[in-house]
């Protein structure tokens, strides 16, 4: 396959045709991609053929043996070789004693045949529960008749009062049913638990309100779709509003801080002492500072307006636009769906892995004689590879849903006809994803993860280091993050105009962000009135989803008298609103994007003339001709928008 040179050789054709020649792009990342795929696929293979998978679902206990399976000797290791046919669940002898640094339990793990599904007080009760059911809880070296009458009871039997526990599904192991017993665990990760009553609460106030939580999820869900409706008709009205609220507010707040000040400077001070005088000199020089600094800020914002201001109405127009696209393309509202559940597969595979990788090697007694499995030599890097694999795999799916939207928006937006589009568009577009430029998805996410790598990193050694490093390395260490988090935001922007440059002229990734890269720096004052009106608008309507759903649910939990403390079941429905609309919006930001950089690119290469007709909605040609009958009035034909200034062709209309 060839791959196309670009818009520069475009440009000395008379007519620009997009979406006509399709060649595959970057065969030689896919085919690395398709490699580390394998590799990924290698690890989680060694790691289910060295044992692991049974270790990991039957589970074992401290001595290197099965549960639920005949076992073989180690060598000097005691109790090892054990037959555990008849006890197939691990049970732990202290299962609250957890080591938070090295994220396991410390405790002795022993097969038994049954978990003990009643709190028991006494080693009477654990004699009791051992004859009954067969069920061993103390030490293999301890027999059941002995577990009142030995000295060594006490270190080889269960802490008491052992906790009720149940099985957990699949897995094997005794778990206590009272999360109480985690109540250190849970107190390490939230801070603000101080209490364990307050936790209890908590939980099961979460618990108490599941159902009025699924309803509130599936609220914002719905007032995301309806926002997105809204959004298009309201699109003209709206931008302005928020345009100005912004000056009134601006306006008001300067406003306000002129007058603390003049109304503090007229203050009385003769009752006053010294040092509340020096208190109110300090408040009012920062008044001052404030007011002017606010004064400035005006200032400037209202200059930018007064700039911007045509210019809004191109973001305006595209908003519209974007709102059609959703009518003639209704799937690419489940496009977040279907990214989501990608993931979440791929995550419970890495996540199966990363336990595999957990319980595999070999067997190795640690210090207290128990067995430990462990990685040794090259092997034990494959850790490494599988975090690497995380990371590029996830980018390599979201870079994924951002080429399937640009080619299905892409294609409505140079289909002159919109009678001529496809059944469906976003199946078309995935089907020239994965024939022509997975290569090219690949190595726009390889990118991102070169740089993310570096930034979790130095994130890492920040945390551990916290408190011990001095200020200077601090500053150094949290600017390099800043500065990483910069650069992907601005990569991540240009790989998604890349990925619309491929799927117009269907070339490689580095032609395509170079033509992107040139068309964003021609737009510059464009691209920064699309980015700021309109990630303030969609912002502000995340916002207003979550302010509505988090209402409701105060409304709803006001009346939910099973618990005292609503707090947690609030905080998931508003984070879960704001995920949802999020996730929506955010197709929307990227439809919007694309529908921008068609238009930048449409008005480059065509001038509504014969031969050259527009392919653009009917919106922007209004936008187009306003803007032209704008600057013949002023007598002014820029070189930057003289492109845009020739008549256009009167069938250059569009759907």
């Amino acid at each position: 396959c060839s791959c196309c040179s670009g818009w520069s050789a475009m440009s000395s054709k008379r007519e620009w045709k997009p979406l006509e020649d399709r060649s595959c792009t970057d065969i030689p990342w896919l085919l690395l991609f398709i490699l580390f795929c394998v590799g990924m696929g290698f690890i989680c293979g060694f790691s289910i053929a060295t044992g692991a998978a049974a270790r990991l679902v039957s589970g074992y206990d401290s001595y290197g043996n099965i549960c639920g399976q005949k076992n073989t000797k180690l060598e000097a290791i005691p109790n090892s070789g054990m037959d555990h046919t008849q006890r197939k669940y691990v049970f732990f002898l202290d299962p609250c004693n957890l080591d938070l640094i090295n994220r396991k339990i410390k405790s002795v793990a022993l097969c038994v045949a049954a978990c003990p599904r009643q709190e028991l007080k006494t080693l009477s009760d654990v004699q009791k529960f051992a004859e009954m059911n067969g069920s061993a809880l103390c030490s293999y070296n301890l027999k059941p008749s002995e577990y009142t009458t030995s000295s060594k009871s006490s270190v080889l039997c269960p802490k008491l009062p052992v906790p009720a526990s149940a099985p957990i599904p699949f897995f094997h192991r005794c778990a206590p049913v009272n999360i109480s017993c985690y109540a250190k665990f849970a107190e390490a990760l939230i801070t603000f638990v101080s209490d364990n009553s307050v936790l209890h609460r908590l939980i099961s106030g979460v618990m108490t309100s599941k159902e009025i939580i699924l309803g509130l999820c599936l609220l914002s869900l719905v007032l995301s779709m309806i926002l997105m409706v809204i959004i298009r008709y309201i699109s003209r009205v709206l931008v302005w509003i928020l345009t100005i609220l912004v000056i009134l507010g601006s306006l008001g707040g300067t406003g306000v801080l002129w007058w603390l000040y003049a109304k503090q400077r007229r203050s009385p001070k003769e009752t006053t002492t010294p040092e509340q005088l020096q208190i109110a000199e300090d408040n009012l020089r920062a008044l001052l500072i404030y007011a002017i600094s606010a004064t400035v800020f005006t200032v400037i914002l209202f200059l930018i307006m007064l700039v911007m201001r045509k210019r809004v109405a191109l973001t305006i127009a595209l908003f519209h636009v974007a709102g059609k696209v959703f009518i003639h393309l209704p799937l690419l509202v489940f496009q977040p769906f279907w990214t989501f559940f990608a993931l979440v597969l791929f995550w419970v595979y890495w996540i199966m892995t990363l336990l595999f990788l957990g319980t595999t090697g070999s067997p190795v007694q640690n210090e207290q004689g128990f067995v430990e499995f462990k990685i040794s030599g090259p092997l034990q890097y494959m850790w490494w590879y599988h975090v690497v694999g995380l990371i590029w795999i996830s980018e390599f799916i979201l870079a994924c849903q951002q080429m399937t939207v640009a080619g299905a928006v892409v294609t409505y937006y140079f289909t002159r006809d919109k009678r001529n589009l496809p059944f469906t568009p976003i199946l078309a577009s995935v089907n020239r994803l994965i024939r022509y430029h997975l290569g090219t998805v690949a190595k726009g996410s390889f990118i991102i993860t070169l740089v993310k790598i570096p930034r979790m990193i130095l994130m890492y050694i920040h945390s551990q280091l916290k408190g011990k490093e001095n200020a200077c390395a601090r500053c150094v260490l949290k600017s390099c993050i800043c500065c990483l988090w910069c650069l992907e935001k601005c990569l991540n922007y240009l790989n998604q105009n890349a990925y619309t440059a491929t799927a117009i002229n269907s070339t490689n990734f580095c032609t395509s962000a170079k033509d992107a890269f040139v068309i964003l720096v021609e737009n510059a004052l464009r691209v920064a009135t699309i980015n700021t009106v309109g990630d303030f608008m969609l912002f502000l309507g995340k916002v207003l989803i979550v302010c509505s759903t988090g209402l409701a649910g105060i409304m709803l939990l006001n009346y939910q008298q099973d618990y005292t403390v609503w707090v947690l079941p609030l905080i998931i429905v508003c984070l879960f609103a704001f995920l949802v609309a999020h996730c929506f919006l955010s197709i929307y930001e990227m439809v919007v994007d694309v529908l921008f950089l068609c238009f930048a690119i449409d008005t480059k290469y065509n001038d509504g003339s014969p031969g050259r007709e527009f392919y653009m909605d009917k919106v922007l040609m209004e936008f187009v001709e306003n803007s032209r009958k704008a600057m013949k009035e002023a007598g002014k034909g820029g070189v930057a928008d003289a492109r845009e200034l020739k008549p256009m062709a009167s069938g250059a209309s569009s759907a």
